[in-house]
């Protein structure tokens, strides 16, 4: 597929799609030749928006073109299994927003099927492309932070519940669409990334709970139909002496939290903002970078700014043949792990093995 476009199809012209399809704007070698939304009227207007030439009103219609390297998948989270099952088996490439869906089975299901179909499956892994991931995983494969035993990974919106704190639509807070709440929305991407610096290990145990605590607009809350939960804390035993812990919150009453970290026996990284930290002697050292001429010379000597801008772009690079495609999908699958673990452990209110939480899992899958 090198040395020309990648034919792209969209699934969902939602707010999400909106934001891939900018993305793909800014990549040359994308093409996007055709969208597909229920909403009639959702379809027509990104179409328009976006100069895409092809619009339909049903996912087999639009799979019906035998024009298309990929498809984008821009559903809600319990619609991810079949409309990625549908791309896949129509013998596609398919990438799909995250989580990776709504249920540790159905995500199971979809990595699955992209390996018995042989087709590339790419979930939207937005941070493990940030400039402090870039600079962390520098540090750690030179072995700058010794051995890893510890991380953080954090979330923090004051109020940012959607639909009633103001923004979204109430779908993103029905746990039948999307299967849950801040750590679905946020966490995917903050526990995403600092298990790709980590290694993706493997998880043995997760505990966790949930809340769902503050007030909030009681009309909206009818509305809305509120059932997931807008914090969640957990944490996760990996294999050998390695754990992790886990807050999340789309509501609380704090003015902040601090960034995500990495403990390493030689230096400790606090992602946001970056820095570095190590001992040398008696000395303590605290040092900050920055990035962005980091940045310049990864695009520019090393010539990552087609491969690694944003996950669109890594996606299309890799569809060309001009970078292996990172292992989003398991990454993602991992996340899903963690999160339904947290699920898990506070519906029985004990830690949980990572066996126990797969073989709890049910499909939460919505048909197309």
């Amino acid at each position: 597929m090198a040395n020309r476009s990648v034919r792209i199809g969209i699934i969902g012209c939602g707010q999400i799609a909106q934001q891939h399809l900018k993305n793909y704007a800014n990549i040359p070698e994308a093409d996007v030749v055709a969208c597909a939304d229920i909403l009639p009227a959702a379809a027509d207007n990104t179409a328009e928006r976006f100069g895409i030439p092809n619009v339909y009103y049903t996912v087999a219609d639009m799979l019906k073109r035998d024009d298309l390297d990929a498809v984008d998948v821009c559903l809600h989270n319990n619609l991810h299994v079949s409309g990625t099952r549908a791309v896949l088996e129509r013998g596609l490439h398919c990438y799909c927003e995250k989580p990776m869906a709504g249920s540790y089975r159905d995500a199971e299901t979809m990595l699955q099927i992209s390996r018995e179909t042989g087709k590339m499956l790419h979930i939207q892994l937005g941070m493990i492309y940030s400039d402090e991931a870039r600079a962390a995983r520098e540090l750690i494969d030179a072995g700058e932070l010794g051995e890893l035993y510890h991380a953080r990974s954090t979330g923090f919106r004051r109020r940012g519940r959607p639909f009633v704190d103001g923004y979204g639509k109430p779908a993103f807070v029905q746990k039948q669409n999307s299967g849950g709440g801040a750590l679905y929305d946020m966490g995917v991407y903050h526990i995403s990334q600092i298990l790709y610096l980590l290694g993706n290990p493997t998880i043995t145990r997760i505990s966790g709970n949930t809340y769902q605590k503050l007030p909030m607009n009681e009309a909206r809350r009818a509305e809305a139909g509120y059932s997931v939960e807008e914090l969640a804390t957990g944490y996760v035993r990996f294999e050998g002496d390695l754990t992790l812990d886990i807050i999340e919150a789309w509501a609380v009453n704090l003015g902040g939290l601090d960034g995500s970290c990495i403990l390493g026996t030689r230096g400790g990284i606090i992602l946001n903002p970056f820095s570095f930290h190590r001992t040398v002697g008696e000395v303590d050292l605290n040092a900050t970078s920055n990035l962005e001429s980091s940045r310049f010379r990864w695009n520019t000597v090393h010539g990552e700014k087609e491969l690694f801008t944003s996950s669109q772009a890594h996606w299309v690079a890799a569809l060309l043949g001009k970078t292996s495609l990172l292992p989003t999908a398991e990454i993602a699958l991992n996340t899903m792990l963690v999160s339904t673990g947290i699920y898990l452990s506070a519906e029985r209110g004990c830690e949980v093995s990572a066996e126990e939480v797969k073989s709890h899992s049910v499909s939460l899958a919505i048909p197309l």
